[in-house]
């Protein structure tokens, strides 16, 4: 049986999740890129972008220019045993109403909690 949630494994992604955040708001490349798994099968999808491997995602990240502000909502962050974690997050964009999502696979690795794929989205207005 896998555990879910143990404590410790759960403080930990829970601080990489947050730091993370932080390092984006402060538009810290280093950082984020740290707490990303550096291999070409890290897979990041974004509002308008789907990028493969760790070289495209570097290579967006230097790009853009920053990420647009927001503020987060619900977040839920769920461990698997002691080495896979899931986090999912509703955020708010700074003059915006619509509500952003953002999934990512957390694997812990030797040297600790890493990104290997992430997925980020906006509300629309269809359906």
């Amino acid at each position: 049986m896998i555990a879910i949630n143990s404590p410790t494994p759960l403080a930990e992604v829970t601080a990489a999740f947050h730091a993370y955040e932080r390092a984006l708001m402060e538009d810290d490349m280093d950082a984020m890129d740290a707490l990303f798994h550096a291999s070409p099968h890290t897979n990041r999808f974004g509002v308008g972008e789907v990028l493969y491997g760790i070289e495209a995602i570097r290579a967006f990240r230097k790009g853009r220019g920053g990420s647009p502000r927001r503020r987060l909502g619900h977040v839920a962050i769920t461990v698997y045993g002691d080495s896979f974690a899931t986090a999912d997050a509703e955020f708010f964009r700074e003059n915006s109403d619509l509500r952003g999502r953002q999934t990512q696979s957390w694997v812990r690795f030797a040297d600790g909690w890493k990104v290997v794929s992430a997925h980020v989205s906006l509300e629309g207005t269809s359906h």
